[in-house]
Formats: C-alpha cells, sequence, structure tokens
C-alpha cells in the first residue's frame, strides 16, 4: 500500500465510528470472527482499544489482528487502530435479478412509484399554468 492509499483511507476512518472495543479481555476467537465479518462487508473499519484495562498495547493488538484477517494496519492512534481489507470477488455480495414483468411491486416499491408519478404531473401542471400566465415576449405598454 503506497503512503498516498494509505491517507486517502485515513482520512475516510476519520468519519467512521469503532465498531468493536478491546479490552481487559484482550483479543478473543470471536472478536477475530467479528473483525473479518465486519472487514468483508465495509473494507475499511476502525477499533478502540480501552488503554486503561486492555493487557498489550494497541500496536500489538493491530499487529495480531491484521495478521488474524489478512487486513494490513491504516493507522494505530492512542487507542484507536484502523484496519483495511480489499474486497474480493468472493466477498462481493450477490446481485439480485430484476422483477420480471408483469411482477407486482411491493407495497413500498407501489408507494414511491405512485409518489413519483404525481410530483411529475405536479411538475408538468405548475409549468403548463405558468407558461400561460407568461406574456409572450417583452413588450413595454408605456412606448
Amino acid at each position: 500500500m503506497t503512503s498516498k492509499e494509505r491517507a486517502q483511507l485515513r482520512a475516510q476512518a476519520n468519519a467512521l465510528e469503532p465498531l468493536f472495543q478491546i479490552g481487559k479481555g484482550g483479543m478473543s476467537e470471536a472478536l477475530v470472527q467479528q473483525t473479518a465479518d465486519a472487514l468483508r462487508k465495509r473494507e475499511l473499519i476502525k477499533l478502540k482499544v480501552l488503554l486503561e484495562s486492555a493487557p498489550e498495547s494497541p500496536r500489538e493488538f493491530a499487529e495480531q489482528l491484521a495478521a488474524a484477517t489478512q487486513s494490513e494496519v491504516v493507522q494505530v492512534i492512542g487507542g484507536s487502530i484502523v484496519l483495511y481489507k480489499e474486497k474480493t470477488e468472493e466477498d462481493a455480495p450477490k446481485k439480485k435479478k430484476p422483477a420480471a414483468k408483469g411482477k407486482p411491486l411491493s407495497r413500498v416499491k407501489a408507494r414511491r412509484a405512485a409518489a413519483a408519478k404525481r410530483e411529475a404531473e405536479e411538475r408538468s401542471r405548475k409549468q403548463s399554468f405558468y407558461a400561460k400566465r407568461r406574456p409572450a415576449g417583452n413588450k413595454n405598454k408605456n412606448q
């Protein structure tokens, strides 16, 4: 990973909230599994290490988690760890097939479609109303 890529990931991680906390229990198999699942879905995650009660330093936890999840450590600042793992084809979500014609819409989709249709009709009605009110050309009656 280049320094520019790392900088971009650090910038994106600023807005993230920590997903997991590592405390006095340290690293467990459940934490590793949950971290791997989160990386599969999000690619970039942030974790928090509780400095007062954690048995190891955040840097050591970051290295162990990165090795266990085959991810990369983007940054370790204070008690915050940012990990990144690029999605692979097998991790990518499966695309759903489009609905067949004639298949009824769900209620939510039907409501949205009806609302969109009403909005489009309202817009065209307003446009035609204002077009009728506008005089044809800039004629001044005082001339």
